[in-house]
């Protein structure tokens, strides 16, 4: 066979591929125009302002951390302003243990502590997409979005744009305009929603989440991850704050389930997990979330996931679609 042979083979080969995925992706916008806006409570909910300080980074003495092996590390760890690991940076491919993405702030309050009142009404009011304004320092008047939650650390994370973090300092003000909680779904049955903004509603509308004709909620997500994996944060009766961790030692798991690919923003599904009332195991449920941390080097520890859906009956169909991620839907940097 010549050359312009192999090169003619070749050049069809392409033109069929991407023939093929745009008739997918054709398919994927047909069944997205099926689905109706979900409907919610959205005149009843508040709009009220909470208000952090970026924290600065905290490590423990001695720093190691041990992993399931019995092996020692010294890594990052959270809070602080993390300058090169954002919103659709990788959470698995990082020298860290809990890193934070962007910007982390929390509120001591009267009490000078993580467990504050005033940080337990940062950390529930705030909602993912919410608006973010700095009060203080060299960045004063820069605007950016909530973009993660983080229990343990008490921490609420904001990203801004790109200009923005060589003028930021620790102990700078941030105020958030909180709006979300409370939010009820008023056309589907069987699905919990929590942590979610309605500009972040809007924005996952956009991009093809709706209730289909069979009264179930589409969502578009990165990866499935099954609930046997799921670590730190169960046992907790709500999940209005903070979040639950993925587990990355079982390298079989990691691989089936594609969970290296997985980046802060990921907008992510939970198999067999009932995340309603508190975080369960419960076969035939499914929970949609958000990655808001690193990886860990500790047993039970992983990305941590913020849940913005929840239904015990598994009323959510599933789209993979590797867009689907908070640099995207927030446009954020």
């Amino acid at each position: 066979m010549n050359h312009e042979s192999i090169s003619s083979g070749f050049c069809k080969i392409v033109a069929i591929f991407l023939i093929l995925g745009i008739c997918i992706n054709e398919i994927r916008a047909q069944n997205d125009n099926d689905v109706k806006p979900l409907t919610y409570n959205e005149k009843e909910l508040v709009q009220m302002a909470a208000e952090g300080e970026i924290s600065p980074p905290v490590l423990n003495d001695p720093p190691y951390r041990v992993s399931p092996e019995g092996k020692l590390g010294v890594f990052p760890g959270t809070g602080s302003i993390t300058y090169n690991f954002r919103t659709g940076d990788s959470a698995y491919h990082i020298a860290a243990d809990h890193v934070e993405p962007a910007v982390s702030i929390y509120n001591l309050g009267a009490s000078k502590s993580r467990g504050s009142r005033e940080n337990v009404a940062l950390g529930v009011l705030s909602s993912i997409g919410n608006e973010a304004r700095i009060l203080t320092g060299n960045a004063t008047g820069a605007k950016g979005r909530v973009i993660g939650k983080h229990g343990g650390a008490e921490h609420i994370m904001v990203d801004f744009a790109d200009d923005v973090y060589d003028k930021l300092s620790i102990g700078d003000k941030i105020q958030i305009r909180t709006v979300g909680t409370g939010m009820k779904l008023l056309n589907i049955e069987d699905v919990a929603v929590m942590n979610m903004s309605p500009t972040l509603m809007k924005a996952m509308t956009e991009a093809g989440m709706g209730v289909t004709a069979d009264g179930r909620l589409r969502v578009h997500v990165t990866h499935k991850v099954p609930a046997k994996i799921m670590g730190s944060g169960l046992g907790r009766n709500h999940v209005y704050k903070g979040d639950y961790d993925i587990n990355l030692f079982d390298e079989t798991t990691v691989e089936e389930y594609n969970l290296s690919t997985l980046r802060f923003g990921n907008i992510v599904a939970l198999i067999d997990a009932d995340n309603t009332y508190g975080r369960v195991y419960q076969t035939g449920a499914i929970s949609v979330g958000v990655v808001a941390h690193s990886r860990s080097f500790t047993a039970g520890h992983g990305p941590g996931v913020v849940t913005l859906f929840s239904s015990r009956k598994g009323n959510i169909d599933l789209v993979i679609d590797e867009d689907a991620n908070l640099v995207n839907l927030l446009d954020i940097r």
